[in-house]
């Protein structure tokens, strides 16, 4: 089989890939090789940026303030001219499935070993070594490591109950970004997340920054700990779904274009934000990124999700966070209470200036974060 583009993976970075051929039609060959055909819930996306985008009619929710909670107290965010959105990706994949029929797109349920680039042409073979699709191109979204290891390596674990009540125990107009009342581990940040739907359905999620994933056992008490912090009564209350996840945390540098017919996106292409593991809005400008181009003729290639400088900034946040050279809950509450939410959350998406940089740089702690950039300086020397 010959195609222009062969997406390698199915998951979420692909279906955003789809949906934005699906606006553009471009007119090229499409074929998507991965075994399972993603389908129905099974997971959810939490992010921000400005209404009027093609998601919003698949949102199950938005918010346009967030709260951050400490032992302190409750700190209100206005979100404006920004959002905090929900999307469930049962819609996403119902999407991208209206964009596969309509660009006529080929699946291959198969799963591919290697991509080989010629130079020409890419070879996507299976693991018996068949060729499975010739491609112009290749836009590969399977789980790489960094091309190498990072000076600090943690993790964004979490899991999250979707609870639901007979009655109205949620307040749907109000979502907790970060509540940092749980219990902090020896070793990194915790907090919980809750994002309500309705009245009586809601995400009710713990979250870590920190080196290790707990075992299940330890993510269900977390759970009930901070439900019994939220007043919540889990007798009442019924679990419908379940939701894991562990995302990379590394200033280790992932390789987004490691020959030159092959792109790879979301957590392989660098979507994923340093400091805090989060990844949808990198991947969705990835993906816009790559339909323009198509269209106009250009190669699929997107832009770097993230300035130079922000990266840098991310290591050293980490450095200064995985040697206790500052206390996670302070760092976050103090970032939050020194600069607007609107920049803070730009500054995460990769959006804010030089100008805006400096002023976040100068809200935090200046000693401990002045060591931590001298510590990264010396681990750069030395690699």
């Amino acid at each position: 089989m010959d195609v222009d583009l062969a997406l390698v993976g199915g998951g979420g970075a692909a279906s955003l890939v789809l949906a934005a051929l699906g606006r553009y039609n471009p007119g090229v060959r499409v074929a998507i090789v991965d075994p399972v055909h993603k389908r129905g819930q099974d997971r959810t996306w939490a992010f921000w940026g400005t209404p009027g985008t093609f998601l919003d009619p698949l949102l199950s929710a938005t918010w346009s303030e967030a709260d951050v909670v400490t032992p302190a107290g409750r700190r209100v965010l206005p979100l404006q001219p920004l959002r905090y959105a929900m999307l469930r990706s049962a819609p996403l994949y119902e999407l991208a499935g209206q964009a596969e029929k309509l660009l006529s797109a080929v699946r291959v349920t198969e799963r591919a070993e290697q991509a080989v680039d010629d130079g020409s042409r890419v070879v996507i073979s299976g693991p018996d070594g068949e060729p499975l699709v010739r491609a112009a191109w290749a836009l590969d979204s399977r789980p790489r490591p960094p091309r190498r290891p990072g000076r600090t390596s943690w993790l964004q674990h979490f899991r999250g109950w979707w609870l639901e009540s007979d009655r109205p125990v949620f307040d749907p107009g109000r979502a907790v970004l970060m509540d940092f009342r749980t219990p902090q581990p020896a070793r990194g940040v915790s907090f919980g997340y809750v994002l309500p739907v309705s009245d009586r359905f809601a995400l009710v999620e713990y979250t870590e920054f920190s080196p290790a994933v707990l075992s299940s056992d330890e993510y269900d008490a977390a759970l009930r700990g901070y439900a019994d912090l939220l007043g919540l009564d889990l007798g009442e209350l019924r679990v419908r779904e379940i939701e894991d996840g562990v995302i990379p945390m590394t200033d280790g540098p992932f390789d987004p274009h490691p020959s030159p017919r092959v792109v790879r996106l979301g957590t392989a292409g660098g979507a994923t934000r340093p400091s805090t593991g989060f990844t949808f809005s990198a991947m969705a400008r990835q993906a816009d990124d790559i339909a323009q181009a198509v269209a106009a003729g250009r190669p699929p290639v997107p832009s770097p999700p993230y300035p130079a400088r922000h990266l840098w900034m991310d290591a050293v946040q980490l450095r200064a966070l995985d040697r206790g050279l500052v206390d996670g809950v302070a760092f976050f509450d103090r970032l939050f209470a020194r600069n607007p939410a609107e920049r803070v959350l730009r500054f995460l998406d990769g959006t804010t200036t030089l100008r805006e940089d400096l002023t976040l740089m100068s809200s935090t702690p200046l000693l401990p974060m002045t060591r931590a950039a001298f510590g990264d300086a010396i681990g750069r020397l030395r690699r």
